[in-house]
């Protein structure tokens, strides 16, 4: 295996994708598509989608497949045989891990959403393995220790969300991603995060407070999975995109400036002592920072059109409106406080989300139940991936609680 591209003796790189159904799964795998002869794919795995992970399992032919239970894995096993597919079939959170930690295992998409992804994207850094990081709720619900796994491993770590890649992009070079004191070496004064602002950017309190799922979901430039949209439209997904910034760039809140962009089109910032601010730009598609960290540190074909400048109408920057959307206030303030109110925090959402998508709750309680569990909740330094999913299921549990009174 190659220490800088992760790659194969074969020249190929060996990739795991987990959470390949989802639409970061689907859009690596179309990249994947495109460059066969770079990429190999070894393990595939999903939720309870079997339909689609079986059409992915006979383009892509992956040593393994994974489903999160063994009722939707026998589906899966049945249907593969009568293909005559010899991919084996795996289920529950223990083969999650192991094919993601698997020795042939060279890369790692780890696109898994919510607090399911943790513990088989930390397996995969604690392997060595080249890891492609699309779960933010690694490093919201367990930052530290986390960090601190990757600093004791030969890991490479490559984020995917399209902000936290421009970052990374607009860094330099030999900047060491384990040494907090390399940013202030490079003369780095802070990160701006941008963000469409979701599609109630222009709606009055009120009417944000009634809107449904549909609405909610309906996103004006980037498609997604219901449960991100949902974050995207209360701008809690930029919230956890703060907390990620901060410890996937080793930075203090303090310099990290979450800026409105409607267009989609600078996908953030790095401003420098001596006052340059150097912006990463593309079409809002995800394949562009999928294509730019599976290839990293070379630069493949993505399938996205170019940039078309003589048509761009102008780019528009404003301030994030707090009291409109005050679930980024709550991110952006846990994450000043003790390592388990981003813990609380994620889990609290992440009930409250699924509430709404299910008619349980209206929008506009959403904030009423992280603000309830947040209260409830002493916070403190969680120093063992035990005393976070402690944490995580306290919180889902108080979570469950506030929306059945609700």
């Amino acid at each position: 295996m190659s220490d800088v591209a992760g790659e194969c003796s074969s020249g190929q790189q060996m990739i795991t994708v987990l959470g390949s159904t989802g639409s970061i799964g689907v859009s690596t795998l179309d990249v994947v598509a495109r460059h066969l002869n770079k990429f190999s794919v070894f393990a595939l795995t999903a939720n309870t989608n079997v339909d689609m992970l079986e059409r992915q399992c006979l383009s892509f032919a992956p040593a393994y497949a994974v489903m999160q239970d063994e009722a939707s894995a026998n589906v899966l096993r049945q249907r593969l045989s009568s293909a005559n597919i010899n991919t084996e079939v795996l289920a529950g959170s223990d083969a999650l891990v192991s094919v993601a930690n698997d020795n042939a295992v060279d890369t790692v998409m780890a696109a898994i959403v919510g607090a399911a992804g943790l513990l088989p994207t930390l397996a995969a850094v604690k392997a060595d393995k080249k890891v492609l990081l699309a779960n933010k709720e690694a490093l919201v619900m367990a930052g530290s220790l986390f960090m601190n796994a990757l600093s004791q491993s030969r890991a490479t770590l490559l984020p995917i969300d399209s902000e936290h890649n421009a970052i990374f992009q607009c860094l330099p070079n030999n900047l060491d991603q384990r040494n907090s004191a390399s940013y202030d070496m490079a003369g780095v004064k802070k990160v701006l995060l941008t963000g469409s602002g979701g599609p109630f950017r222009e709606w009055s309190s009120e009417a944000i407070e009634k809107a449904t799922p549909d609405q909610a979901c309906n996103h004006p430039n980037w498609s997604m999975g219901r449960k991100i949209s949902v974050d995207s439209a209360s701008l809690m997904n930029k919230g956890l995109e703060f907390i990620e910034a901060r410890w996937l760039f080793g930075l203090s809140p303090n310099n990290i400036e979450v800026v409105i962009h409607p267009q989609s089109i600078i996908h953030s910032m790095v401003e420098y002592n001596d006052g340059s601010v150097l912006a990463q730009m593309g079409q809002p598609d995800m394949r562009t920072p999928i294509a730019h960290a599976l290839a990293w540190p070379v630069r493949i074909e993505s399938g996205v059109e170019s940039l078309d400048f003589m048509s761009l109408n102008g780019l528009d920057f404003e301030r994030p409106d707090l009291e409109r959307f005050p679930a980024l206030s709550l991110a952006m303030s846990a994450a000043s406080q003790p390592s388990s109110a981003a813990t609380v925090l994620n889990a609290a959402n992440e009930i409250a989300v699924d509430a709404f998508l299910n008619g349980a709750i209206g929008f506009g309680q959403i904030i009423t139940v992280l603000e309830s569990v947040l209260a409830s909740a002493n916070f403190i330094e969680l120093d063992s991936i035990d005393a976070v999913i402690d944490a995580d299921l306290y919180a889902r549990k108080m979570s469950d609680a506030v929306v059945a009174s609700l």
